[in-house]
């Protein structure tokens, strides 16, 4: 597999070196949710001047480099109900995770913005489209996500450095193909990928298994990248490009935006939205550690 990444490799890119400073707060997390907000709308109005761009704003779409109005841009034609945002006022990042629609398709859209000086200068996005025919269809993307939004409790409260350790424990069992021995899951947890319950408490299917009985396929060659830690949340929201396997077909690789609330050393909830890509897919965006 000699187009795969090796070990060495990825664990340069989870310890990514280049990590931007620590931004002036002047963009609290209102500001920040507001950016989101107006995100949403100049998108849905087709409208990128709408929003307050630095002069050298830099968009990819799927890890490709557009001019900003390329791509969904010009196809999106309304905005869903669901939007879960994580916050980085230490970092001056606006993350989300949105549901927009298209005239025949859902967007499962995930996108990060990287705000100085209360301007945006870097907008990142990843697109996963449903239609009527995708084989999997959202079931969970009707309400908030249980523990999500939820206050961490009294005493549970970790540093920046404690979520982001304990986030990468999740990539760390892909790549050895075993949670019980790398990730630390709270009892409760649970996992939904692209709107739908995949795993662990409170699943509406009979079918679903628990966090650490569910079959995890080997991922030798995942890499991870920090693409925002929203402190007052609990959220960790990685990056990841699971690597070559032979599940995702030919020189593919499955690539996410997945968040992980995290609380008292476990995680408590897991969100991602997912697409697959060429497998040398790269973020091209600096880590937010």
């Amino acid at each position: 597999m000699k187009r795969a990444w090796s070990r060495a490799v990825v664990a340069a890119a989870i310890v990514m070196v280049g990590a931007p400073g620590a931004q002036a707060a002047e963009c609290d997390r209102a500001c920040l949710g507001g950016m989101i907000t107006k995100y949403v709308e100049a998108i849905v109005a087709h409208d990128p001047q709408a929003l307050p761009l630095a002069p050298t704003v830099r968009f990819t779409e799927d890890s490709r480099e557009l001019p900003l109005g390329d791509g969904a841009w010009k196809t999106v034609t309304r905005a869903g109900s669901f939007r879960q945002d994580y916050l980085d006022v230490r970092r001056g990042i606006a993350a989300s995770h949105v549901e927009l629609y298209e005239a025949a398709a859902q967007l499962q859209y995930s996108v990060i913005l990287h705000i100085v000086d209360q301007k945006i200068s870097g907008i990142e996005t990843l697109i996963n489209r449903v239609t009527s025919e995708s084989r999997f269809q959202p079931d969970s993307l009707g309400k908030p996500l249980r523990k999500m939004n939820d206050p961490v409790p009294p005493g549970k409260r970790m540093s920046r450095e404690e979520l982001i350790r304990v986030a990468l424990t999740y990539p760390e069992g892909l790549r050895i193909g075993s949670f019980p021995d790398a990730t630390p899951f709270a009892k409760d947890a649970y996992r939904v990928e692209n709107g739908l319950f995949i795993a662990g408490e409170g699943c509406p299917r009979a079918s679903c298994p628990g966090m650490y009985t569910q079959r995890v396929i080997l991922h030798p060659n995942v890499i991870a990248s920090v693409a925002a830690v929203d402190e007052e949340a609990g959220i960790v929201l990685l990056w990841m490009n699971f690597g070559y396997t032979n599940s995702y077909g030919p020189n593919n690789a499955l690539v996410t935006f997945e968040a992980f609330k995290v609380w008292g050393g476990e995680i408590q909830a897991i969100n991602a939205f997912f697409r697959i890509l060429p497998l040398e897919t790269p973020r091209f965006w600096p880590s937010a550690r």
